[in-house]
Formats: structure tokens, C-alpha cells, sequence
């Protein structure tokens, strides 16, 4: 089981639970937030409610215009292969500075994180994804590299929706089982700092990822909704 989350303000609180709402699909992509519902049904006022969409929008996971109305920020397979592509490049950067740069503090923190892991399924849903980005987070610290830890984390939060219609995908239980493998694979090629084996790992550990795996299904909605649409204009305008 996990541990119950421990939150410092009210805003935290909405912040959490407007996040899983969209992370879950209960608040569709592309849906205007009716932000007087959604304070009525989170049992709290409306200043908590706007600092958590101020904070899901830097993240990515909501659109605000300029007359602050709030949409859900809608999903693509375009930004999701842009997104898997940025990680591609980076994730290898982090995981070879790790190896060279990690300190025992590190060591430890990592082997901690590497201990909660559990495998990315359906069946460990949250619990499992929370101990991964975890994992990854500690390796990222290990880098030492300031901005590169800012930019990881950003592309965590934008990939978190993209990582959960890859979740949803059923690939069987072996992938899942290596992915999970290969966590611990990385940490110990980062602890005996193998530079090239870590950089290696960590590149077709991203290719392997569930974001990578979202791609293809996303790419496969939008050519179904262009075709249904595209068989609806023409009827139309054979009717």
C-alpha cells in the first residue's frame, strides 16, 4: 500500500486532485473547467482551486486564454512523439553524467527508490507509476546538472498523460517485466560508473517507453477520427 500524501496547503490538495482528475480522463481532453463545479464538488473555494490550474498550466496539462477560462490541455500524437524525442536526447545525457557524477548520498537514495519499484501495469496503476518517476528523479539528481533536472522534470509532468494510454496498451507481460529490470540494471551500471552502459541502457530503456508505445495508438485514433469525419462530410454531401 502506499503512503498516505501529506499536503502543506489547500492548494496543494486541489493542485492534487484537479491533477489526477486529468491524468485519469475524468476531466477530458480539450473540456472547458467550470471552475464554480468543480470548487463545489472538491469541497473548497475557488483562490485553491485557481492556484492548482496556475500550476497544472505550467505543467502543461491545462490551457488558460486571457480571459482565464480554463480547457483541459488536449493530447496528440504529434506532441507525444515531440515529447519522446526531447527524452530521447536527454534521458542518455542524465543517466552518463549520473555515472560519472554520482556521490554516495546519491548511491543511497537511488538503491532507496530502486527498492519501492514495482512493475508499470494495470495492476499496480498509480502506486507502480509514482515509484517509477521516482526511480527516474533520483537518477536525474544524480546528474548534478541543474538545468538538465528542470527539464527532465518538465517533460515528466507534460509525458504523464501520454504514459497512461501507453498503460493502457496490452503488451504482455514480459515487456512490463523488463522495463522493470531495467531499472535496476541502471542503477547498477550508474554505481560502478559504466558511463557508455548507462547512456546505452537508458536510450533503449526511453525507446521501450510507455510514451514511445502511446505514439502509435494516438497516431491510429487521429487517423480513424479523420476517416469517420471524412465518410461523414461525404454522406453529407451525398444526402
Amino acid at each position: 500500500m502506499s503512503s498516505p500524501n501529506v499536503f502543506s496547503s489547500k492548494g496543494d490538495v486541489a493542485y492534487a486532485q484537479l491533477r489526477g482528475l486529468i491524468l485519469t480522463g475524468a476531466l477530458e481532453p480539450g473540456s472547458r473547467l467550470d471552475q464554480n463545479n468543480l470548487a463545489e464538488t472538491m469541497a473548497m473555494s475557488l483562490t485553491p482551486l485557481r492556484e492548482a490550474i496556475r500550476r497544472l498550466s505550467s505543467e502543461g496539462l491545462i490551457d488558460l486564454d486571457a480571459h482565464r477560462n480554463a480547457r483541459v490541455a488536449s493530447m496528440s500524437a504529434t506532441e507525444a512523439r515531440q515529447l519522446f524525442e526531447v527524452r530521447l536526447s536527454l534521458d542518455p545525457s542524465a543517466a552518463r553524467l549520473a555515472a560519472e557524477r554520482r556521490t554516495e548520498a546519491d548511491i543511497a537514495a537511488m538503491r532507496a527508490a530502486a527498492a519501492r519499484l514495482l512493475p508499470v501495469t494495470r495492476a499496480w496503476g498509480e502506486e507502480a507509476l509514482t515509484a517509477h518517476r521516482a526511480f527516474h528523479r533520483a537518477l536525474y539528481l544524480a546528474s548534478h546538472n541543474d538545468v538538465l533536472i528542470r527539464l527532465l522534470d518538465d517533460l515528466w509532468d507534460k509525458s504523464d498523460r501520454y504514459r497512461r494510454v501507453g498503460l493502457e496498451l496490452p503488451p504482455g507481460d514480459e515487456p512490463r517485466m523488463r522495463d522493470h529490470r531495467e531499472h535496476h540494471e541502471l542503477f547498477d551500471l550508474i554505481v560502478v560508473g559504466d558511463v557508455v552502459g548507462a547512456e546505452t541502457l537508458m536510450r533503449e530503456h526511453i525507446e521501450r517507453s510507455l510514451t514511445a508505445s502511446a505514439i502509435a495508438a494516438l497516431e491510429q485514433r487521429e487517423r480513424t477520427g479523420r476517416s469517420s469525419s471524412s465518410a461523414t462530410t461525404a454522406a453529407q454531401f451525398q444526402s
